[in-house]
């Protein structure tokens, strides 16, 4: 992909290096900053496809960085580079609005693979979605949007909340598979991308709160049932 603008935010300013000029090299305009607060100035200034932020930086840190970010944008995909592996951390950066994370050392093989897996899904998948309407209860949702409306009240969902109603709606009552929703919308049906999952799955089950009848259904052992 060409043309398309990255904020990299690293304090080690070797990695920071080395990623920026791989990332230049296969094809990304990459603006590396070295802490959170110039990271945070430059996307509040200028426009990115995607954002990729060490947890660990001086000034501010990932995590708030991430926060920030998501309370002025949340369509903009975030990808945290860890030095821990600690499930609490990551299950964190899920909860701070992160897409997706690696752990360092990594490959760039794989960053690059993680890059292209979160823009296919964010540029590309929306441009080949046709237009229609859920019915959800009380609710509608309208997916090409990311829009569920209750009454006179909107409520804009991310990239990865619209995908996984989508795919509770498309399954209407029945149960939609654990892996199935995992390896479709995450890519790997791993232990870290299924509890970011459940993150999802709750967060979607507070935004119907308004109608008693639509609920999000744990088969155990298998997945999720939307029943309305």
């Amino acid at each position: 992909m060409s043309n398309i603008r990255i904020l990299l935010a690293e304090d080690d300013s070797n990695l920071g290096i080395l990623l920026k000029n791989y990332l230049d090299a296969k094809n990304y305009d990459t603006s590396l900053y070295i802490n959170g607060v110039e990271a945070l100035e430059a996307f509040n200034k200028e426009s990115f496809a995607l954002c990729i932020l060490d947890i660990m930086m001086p000034e501010m840190d990932g995590l708030t960085l991430s926060k920030k970010i998501r309370a002025t944008n949340q369509d903009v995909p975030i990808i945290f580079l860890t030095a821990k592996n600690q499930k609490e951390n990551i299950i964190e950066g899920f909860q701070s609005g992160a897409d997706d994370y690696i752990t360092k050392p990594f490959s760039m093989e794989e960053l690059i693979y993680r890059i292209e897996a979160i823009l296919r899904r964010t540029v590309t998948t929306s441009v080949n979605k046709q237009e229609g309407i859920y019915k959800i209860g009380s609710y509608s949702f309208n997916p090409l949007k990311r829009l569920l409306i209750f009454n006179d009240q909107q409520t804009k969902l991310t990239t990865k909340e619209s995908e996984l109603l989508e795919l509770l709606c498309q399954y209407g009552n029945k149960t939609l598979e654990r892996n199935f929703a995992l390896k479709s919308i995450w890519i790997d049906d791993n232990y870290f991308n299924a509890r970011s999952m459940d993150v999802y799955i709750t967060r979607l089950r507070k935004y119907f709160g308004n109608d008693p009848s639509v609920k999000i259904l744990n088969i155990h052992g298998k997945g999720y049932k939307l029943i309305f």
